[in-house]
């Protein structure tokens, strides 16, 4: 019998992680990380968010590591994360669809000036007028920096709503109705094409900090900064420059280099910018269950998985 350990969620939840593993693949076995009684050569597959250091290295008969989130850095964080056992990142329907609603939403407050009138709302003012004047969608680019999975969903979704829509990755990539950067050479181009920035990458060495000032000031004026990805692709001190200097006209941002954002952050009481926490795109437990079972079953018939981690890429 394949045998699955879970850690996601905290013990509380494993019951409901065992029910729906039940369901979708009733025999396989699974355990709870935290069981005393575990046996750690029996694990061959693991589904985990933040695993105890070393832990991973302790299973000896482990084929894969499933990471509960579309990141992986709670996993490779660990120094002796075992390197000759694959990674698969989260996927699935609902964690794209999820992302590209967060997305669409963020795009048409910026575009609509939510930031400023919920500003208004709290101070009970009656603010008709807004500055600079309302644009169409149709009239609006918007930039989408990382074209992987997510990023090609939330592309097409914006097409679909009527977006002029640019992306830019490292590598050359097609998508219908997208207009497509790559590399360095491509990265001018992208950014004095948009009106608004998504920014959509994952955090390698390459993409750590690489939203600073002097990107955000090449986009077209007035501007919006769409942060989705990582906390650490931000340098928050230039986003906070190009924000008071009215080189960026708003921001929505989901993910920060501190997490939970500091109660002392200048960016709570920043006019123009909407925070959530760390909520873009949230799959349910039963999506999440539904494709670690596809993966495990793939794995176990020998087939090729999608969004596995490539540790020379960094994602």
């Amino acid at each position: 019998m394949v045998c699955l350990a879970i850690k996601a969620g905290g013990r509380a939840v494993f019951p409901e992680w065992k029910a729906l593993f039940a369901e979708f693949m009733p025999q396989l076995d699974v355990r709870d990380w935290y069981d005393p009684h575990l046996d750690l050569a029996a694990v061959q597959y693991a589904l985990v968010w933040e695993p105890d250091p070393g832990r991973l290295a302790q299973m000896p008969n482990l084929k894969a590591v499933l990471s509960v989130a579309v990141g992986v850095d709670h996993i490779t964080a660990d120094p002796a994360w075992p390197r000759h056992v694959p990674i698969i990142r989260m996927g699935g329907e609902e964690t794209a669809t999820q992302m590209a609603d967060y997305v669409q939403w963020a795009v048409f407050s910026l575009l609509r000036e939510a930031p400023r009138w919920h500003v208004a709302q709290q101070e009970r003012k009656w603010a008709r007028r807004g500055t600079p004047p309302t644009r169409l969608s149709t009239q609006t680019c918007v930039g989408v920096m990382g074209l992987g999975s997510l990023g090609a969903h939330v592309a097409q979704r914006l097409v679909q709503a009527g977006f002029q829509v640019s992306g830019w990755a490292r590598h050359e990539k097609r998508i219908d109705g997208v207009t497509c950067h790559a590399g360095q050479e491509g990265l001018p181009a992208f950014l004095r094409a948009c009106d608004i920035l998504v920014c959509l990458l994952p955090e390698t060495a390459e993409t750590r900090g690489i939203i600073t000032y002097d990107v955000l000031a090449q986009l077209k004026k007035p501007s919006g900064f769409i942060n989705v990805g990582r906390g650490a692709l931000m340098v928050e001190a230039d986003l906070l420059r190009a924000l008071q200097d009215n080189t960026l006209h708003g921001a929505v941002l989901d993910v920060f280099p501190t997490e939970p954002l500091p109660e002392t952050s200048p960016l709570w009481q920043q006019p123009g910018v909407l925070i959530t926490p760390h909520v873009a795109s949230e799959a349910s437990r039963a999506a999440r269950a539904r494709y670690s079972v596809s993966i495990i079953q793939a794995l176990e018939q020998g087939q090729d998985v999608p969004l596995l981690y490539d540790p020379d890429r960094g994602y």
